[in-house]
């Protein structure tokens, strides 16, 4: 049954937007807190505003999009390591500080775990705001994390989540800014992942790619099937592939995982977040896959300071991650997808990065 859902219809049947799109907070018996975002496009998704508002289960008229480990959601534990405080879910912020394996820093001596703190930390000043613009109704919440240290960093970000009424997407907006008095490196990294049935034996990957280069050997003795995704296998060892990508015009490019009639597609703003990693795991019954646009790679600061690109973000001074993330529902929907990406391979332009140490 296909729905009217313009401004004059639903103001003519409904009093209250809430019956077609809402964010709605509650509280688990654990005590966390978490906000169902429902809309009527068949899209919903678990936000935990406990682990920096990042979106735990997802789904798409009633089918799952990614994968959620046992007993998740686990409320923060800075005394657990990153991996059994791993929620699964469609997205996992890394950093602020930190993306890659844990390391000691070369100048420091500081441990930092793997892929960071920020998904140990806990999103306030929680608030709601939705608008119809001409014909279009859009529904935010934005928060705000701190990721702190006395006599330390001071970043503060400000995330907003965005939906639109009727439309199967969704977006969120990082702003990221340094509120101290002194430089502080800034690696962040949207790990955006999706599972079973999404993902499976024959799905395809569709990027813009100037290069992909394998992150360890295991990696490269799966590079010529790269672009394709199998079924689970048991103790199948992970493989990680960096991406160099083409943009468009205005900074944006995108990937995409597509079936026959199904997919999902990440675009993003690569003048900000000019970095793609894409993450491959067909670990039997943790099998789960990512697509991930950031500032950085996940090589910890060690190896991006060796190599000149870690981000410094200076006092004040603000850093944008913006990701839209957007279901392919049909085979229309799959084409337009494949266009875009010959699009891009035509007219696009390399973005402006260096990884020529990954070459070697």
């Amino acid at each position: 049954m296909q729905a009217d859902l313009s401004r004059a219809t639903i103001s003519q049947y409904s009093v209250d937007l809430r019956q077609f799109i809402d964010f709605r907070q509650s509280t688990l018996p654990n005590g966390m807190r978490i906000v169902e975002a429902y809309n009527s496009s068949g899209l919903s998704f678990t936000l935990l505003p406990d682990r920096g508002l990042d979106i735990w289960h997802a789904s798409y008229n009633g089918l799952p999009l990614t994968w959620i480990s046992q007993n998740s959601p686990h409320p923060p534990d800075f005394g657990a390591s990153w991996l059994r405080q791993f929620n699964g879910g469609l997205l996992v912020t890394c950093g602020l500080r930190h993306v890659g394996h844990a390391e000691i820093d070369d100048e420091t001596g500081e441990h930092r775990d793997l892929h960071g703190d920020y998904t140990r930390l806990r999103a306030g000043a929680l608030s709601t705001h939705g608008a119809w613009r001409d014909d279009r109704y859009l529904l935010e919440l934005t928060g705000v994390v701190a990721e702190s240290t006395f006599f330390g960093p001071q970043l503060r970000l400000t995330r907003t989540v965005r939906m639109a009424l009727g439309e199967p997407w969704v977006e969120i907006e990082d702003h990221v800014q340094n509120v101290g008095d002194a430089p502080a490196p800034l690696m962040h990294l949207h790990h955006i992942n999706f599972g079973y049935p999404l993902v499976q034996e024959g799905v395809e990957l569709l990027t813009s790619t100037v290069a992909a280069y394998p992150m360890d050997e295991n990696a490269r003795r799966g590079q010529a099937q790269r672009t394709r995704y199998e079924r689970a296998a048991a103790q199948r060892p992970e493989e990680v592939y960096l991406h160099h990508v083409r943009a468009a015009a205005d900074g944006t490019t995108l990937a995409a995982l597509v079936g026959d009639d199904f997919g999902v597609q990440v675009a993003w703003d690569a003048s900000q977040a000019p970095y793609l990693t894409q993450w491959k795991n067909f670990r039997q019954t943790i099998y789960l896959n990512g697509i991930e646009p950031g500032n950085c790679l996940p090589e910890g600061q060690n190896r991006a300071r060796r190599a000149g690109r870690l981000v410094q973000l200076a006092p004040d001074a603000t850093r944008t991650l913006r990701t839209r993330i957007t279901i392919l529902a049909g085979r229309a929907a799959i084409a337009e997808a494949r266009q875009r990406v010959a699009a891009l391979d035509a007219t696009g332009a390399p973005v402006a990065i260096n990884m020529a140490d990954y070459a070697a």
